[in-house]
């Protein structure tokens, strides 16, 4: 058994608590915001993410963070933005051996750095592992099978987060490659947004079917220039989480994207879908990343003007088909620049 404290009340922070609590661990669940988790101590229930999904009497929770922090592993869930803050809320307070784990996807605007940094910047002295794949929290509340994987530096931390949270439900994979396994888990987002849009044009599986495809080779190119491995972005953090946020209506990403498609604003959408929409920040974050990695992004690219500059996706895609030609194979495309 071991103690899990996790920072982040939402749906799949609630989610991997019942999850969690389902294994024999010991549980706290924590939000900064005292009427979130009355509601929930309240309902033992989220109702508006997670209706129907019960949380045991045996999980703890609270809105106050102790002077010392006694947890085995510390599992950060909150929107990507809030990541560094929820970080510093608990520097000081946790023994250097607690494992911080992380389930949020996404860039530090501003910054541009993946969320691994921004944990290591806070909390220096603690291993950091960073969880990303196909994992809709509505799932993962369920008891659905699920499958994801443990990335860090740390291989030992990685094995430790593997066999701890690894249940009959929840396969976990262990890899060496945080900064791939970041890039697929973000970026993933913005490919979501431009595949919700094709939804709300009404435009059919084929032009789908290309943009993951020509999607995820964008983001590898990407990762490939920033130090990653190309074959991480064949694996569950890359080609795996394009599929389930492109396809599925539980992602906040494409539900957005269809609005988009079917005339409404970037921020009308954002509102009406009225939750974090992850992939608005990180298109801007891998415009600007790409720009300063030299690296070519033509989706990413029109996403921006569509989400920023007000493009219309009807010119976007216009865009995107009236390119130069070119070879597939990125190697010998590379080469011929």
């Amino acid at each position: 058994m071991a103690k899990i404290f996790l920072l982040g009340a939402g749906g799949f922070g609630t989610a991997l608590a019942v999850l969690c609590e389902k294994g024999g661990h010991q549980v706290t669940l924590y939000s900064p915001f005292e009427q979130e988790i009355q509601t929930l101590l309240r309902d033992r229930e989220h109702k508006r993410l997670l209706p129907g999904v019960k949380i045991a009497d045996r999980v703890e929770m609270t809105w106050q963070l102790p002077e010392r922090l006694e947890a085995d592993l510390v599992i950060v869930a909150t929107p990507s933005v809030a990541v560094r803050s929820a970080c510093a809320s608990v520097a000081g307070r946790l023994d250097p051996r607690t494992v911080v784990s992380c389930v949020s996807k996404g860039l530090e605007p501003g910054s541009l750095k993946v969320l691994s940094q921004v944990i290591q910047e806070e909390l220096p002295h603690n291993p950091c592992v960073m969880i990303s794949g196909p994992s809709h929290a509505e799932e993962v509340g369920r008891g659905m099978p699920t499958t994801v994987v443990a990335a860090s530096k740390d291989r030992a931390a990685a094995e430790y987060v593997q066999e701890t949270l690894m249940g009959p439900t929840f396969r976990i994979y262990v890899n060496d490659d945080v900064i791939g396994v970041e890039l697929g888990g973000a970026l993933k987002n913005v490919i979501a947004l431009a595949a919700g849009a094709l939804d709300g044009l009404g435009l059919g599986d084929n032009p789908k079917a290309a943009l993951m495809t020509r999607g995820i080779t964008e983001i590898a190119r990407l990762g490939v220039a920033m130090g990653a491995q190309k074959e991480t972005f064949a694996g569950l953090s890359g080609i795996g989480d394009l599929i389930v946020t492109c396809t599925s209506m539980h992602s906040r990403n494409r539900r957005a994207g269809i609005l988009i498609g079917q005339g409404r604003t970037a921020q009308q959408a954002i509102d009406e879908v009225g939750m974090t929409v992850e992939g608005y920040t990180a298109t801007k974050c891998a415009w600007e990343l790409a720009r300063r990695m030299g690296v070519e992004m033509p989706i990413i690219e029109q996403v921006y003007q569509v989400l920023y500059e007000g493009r219309s996706p009807q010119e976007a895609i216009r865009s995107l088909m009236e390119r130069p030609r070119r070879h597939e194979s990125e190697y010998i495309w590379l080469l011929s620049r």
